[in-house]
């Protein structure tokens, strides 16, 4: 007699053995697994379009006009009228010299001139007589000729007189101390009771004025080059005929400054050491928020390219000798890859200029998946929705959108 837990663990076996033979007997009836279809893949196709074409450099503003104020007479200061850091007008007075000096020198030379003056006119009334009396031959030629010369002598004294006395108000108007230019002055070298003299090294202030003011930075001279030889084959235009916008932002924050400028200069020597050519642009700086020494970037828009082909950086692999290269959707949905050129980079793209053409397909996701000559299944890219301010939306018809809860 057989015990009752063998039976059981007989009666478990037998059902195992059954339902393996019905596994088995369903996979022989399935028969083999189907061959993998093409690999899918997001495609895009080839659009010409008018881009813009910018560059940015680094660079630091320079302020549109320096003036160093040195004294051009030797004294004591007995009176500074600014304040250090303020905005000045040009021909407001900064400084006083001590003018006794000039004055005492500006009063001797008027004195000069007075003496000169009454030498002159007697010079000419003893002149004025002798032309009579030679005439009539009551003196000789050459006392007339005396009296001649010493009218010129006379003459040359005035002139020299009134030169002495333009020196000395001159010099009497140099112990005030002018701004030449209108802009913000810095921190003054000398205060009151300082002596100071004429065309002095140490400079007694600086001016500078800031608005406009100069941004300075550089570029390579081959990236120049490429450039002009790009517009003189009319495959870039210039962006507003006449001038070359800039526009500005600021480092650290990269907060774009809120007035464009224009490009002013191109350099036209290279730099031997850094092989680059210093460009300058001016900027409107009206409320002076922009100080000179300032690092920013510049985005110079050196053109317009016309009819310009771009690809996603993400389609762009390199070949095994650094060329760029993408895979290109041909006939029969077969892929196949192509070497291009790129120029630059323009946002997240790049610019090509030589391998592709309009209407092409090329393969911007899925690249692991592809090989030469193997078909794919071609997918457009997925259409993003740009975020909206709040508020803005696409406007719905009446009566749709969200019901109210019932009450």
């Amino acid at each position: 007699m057989v015990k009752p837990n063998r039976a059981i663990h007989l009666a478990l076996l037998a059902a195992l053995a059954a339902a393996l033979a019905g596994c088995q007997d369903k996979k022989q009836a399935a028969g083999p697994a189907p061959a993998p279809g093409p690999a899918e893949v997001t495609v895009t196709t080839i659009q010409p379009q008018d881009l813009p074409v910018t560059t940015e450099l680094p660079g630091r503003t320079a302020p549109f006009r320096v003036a160093e104020i040195r004294p051009q007479v030797s004294g004591i200061v007995l009176k500074r009228f600014f304040q250090e850091g303020s905005d000045v007008k040009a021909g407001e007075q900064l400084y006083q010299i001590d003018p006794a000096t000039y004055e005492a020198a500006l009063a001797s030379a008027q004195a000069d001139v007075q003496k000169a003056e009454a030498n002159l006119q007697a010079a000419r009334n003893k002149a004025g007589r002798y032309g009579d009396l030679v005439r009539n031959s009551v003196v000789s030629k050459q006392d007339y000729d005396d009296v001649q010369a010493t009218l010129k002598q006379n003459e040359a004294q005035l002139a020299a007189a009134r030169a002495s006395l333009n020196l000395a108000q001159i010099n009497l108007n140099y112990t005030k101390v002018f701004a030449p230019i209108s802009g913000r002055i810095g921190k003054s070298s000398v205060t009151e009771g300082a002596l100071v003299t004429a065309n002095q090294a140490t400079a007694l202030a600086t001016v500078q004025q800031f608005d406009p003011i100069y941004v300075d930075v550089t570029q390579t001279a081959s990236q120049l080059m490429a450039l002009r030889e790009a517009m003189e084959s009319g495959r870039i235009r210039p962006a507003e005929p006449g001038k070359i916008p800039v526009s500005l932002l600021l480092d650290g924050s990269g907060t774009p400054y809120p007035i464009r400028g224009d490009l002013q200069f191109a350099g036209v020597t290279v730099d031997p050491g850094t092989s680059s050519v210093q460009l300058r642009a001016v900027f409107p700086n009206p409320k002076q928020d922009l100080l000179p020494g300032l690092f920013v970037r510049a985005r110079i828009e050196q053109g317009i390219a016309a009819g310009a082909i771009t690809v996603p950086q993400a389609a762009v692999s390199r070949g095994p000798d650094g060329s760029a290269r993408v895979w290109v959707v041909g006939d029969g949905n077969k892929v196949a890859p192509r070497t291009i050129k790129t120029e630059r980079p323009v946002g997240n793209a790049w610019l090509v200029s030589e391998g592709l053409t309009p209407g092409e397909r090329i393969v911007i996701e899925g690249l692991q998946k592809v090989k030469p000559g193997a078909e794919v299944k071609p997918v457009p890219p997925p259409n993003t929705v740009a975020a909206l301010p709040d508020g803005a939306g696409p406007k719905l018809p009446d009566g749709a959108g969200p019901k109210p809860a019932a009450k």
